[in-house]
């Protein structure tokens, strides 16, 4: 009867253990998750604060965007001139 009732207590003793360990696990699955969707939060913030970055430089540079973009197409001109006579000059020996 002892041997029993030692048998009977080992059993509850287990049952107790597994429901912790699956109490565990449920929890561990729900930080995970929440970790999850603030990581998502987390991301879509970040590209937002980006975008209202950008359009707040695109504001304050304003004229000077445009500025750049013009130098830079004449650049791209010149730099398109100058290798149209390198072609043309590139078999000519110097004089």
């Amino acid at each position: 009867m002892a041997s029993q009732s030692q048998g009977i207590q080992q059993l509850q003793q287990a049952e107790k253990w597994a429901s912790e360990v699956s109490e565990a696990h449920k929890q561990k699955s729900r930080r995970l998750k929440q970790a999850k969707e603030a990581q998502a939060e987390i991301e879509q913030y970040c590209l937002q604060r980006e975008k209202e970055f950008k359009a707040k430089e695109a504001a304050a540079l304003g004229f000077h965007g445009s500025c750049n973009s013009e130098v830079e197409k004449e650049t791209q001109e010149k730099m398109a001139i100058l290798q149209t006579y390198f072609r043309q000059n590139r078999g000519r020996s110097p004089e």
